[in-house]
């Protein structure tokens, strides 16, 4: 792994902190053992290789757009696409694990919201309340593990007070 270092004058800190935060998003996957760009999945006994920047949704999409990428007795990985927002919602029988590729957003967990981008992993227990609005120009792009294999039955909406 190659190792980049730059100098950024006064006033230039924003563009540090991207850096920053995408060297510490590449380090992740250099951990993993994964580029940036590729992801490994195993599903029905077979792995296979897939590109993330591949992974590409339709222009003309309202707001969600899931793409199914693997899916077993165990769990069921998805990369979603999120133009505007997901409600609040929970599953019952299900955790899921978002791993954020592209965009920004405000997630809310529970009763706390945090800010999302690149890089950042949200591990969702099962029966917690959850969403995101998207606060980026761009859609939000998130990997989603739902374990166990899910079927799109187990998503409880939550209504706002």
């Amino acid at each position: 792994m190659k190792t980049v270092v730059k100098s950024y004058a006064k006033g230039d800190m924003k563009s540090a902190a991207k850096t920053a935060k995408t060297i510490q998003h590449l380090a992740v996957l250099a951990l993993l053992g994964l580029s940036s760009s590729t992801l490994l999945a195993a599903g029905h006994g077979q792995a296979k290789q897939l590109y993330l920047s591949d992974v590409t949704a339709p222009k003309d999409f309202e707001n969600i757009h899931v793409q199914k990428l693997a899916s077993d007795e165990n769990a069921s990985d998805f990369v979603v696409f999120i133009k505007k927002n997901v409600p609040l919602h929970k599953h019952v029988t299900h955790s899921e694990t978002v791993y954020v590729l592209e965009g920004t957003g405000i997630f809310q967990f529970g009763d706390k919201k945090i800010n999302i981008g690149p890089g950042h992993y949200v591990k969702i227990p099962k029966g917690t309340a959850h969403g995101v609005t998207v606060t980026s120009a761009m859609p939000l792009k998130v990997i989603s593990i739902q374990a166990p294999e899910f079927f799109g039955k187990d998503r409880v909406k939550i209504h706002s007070k």
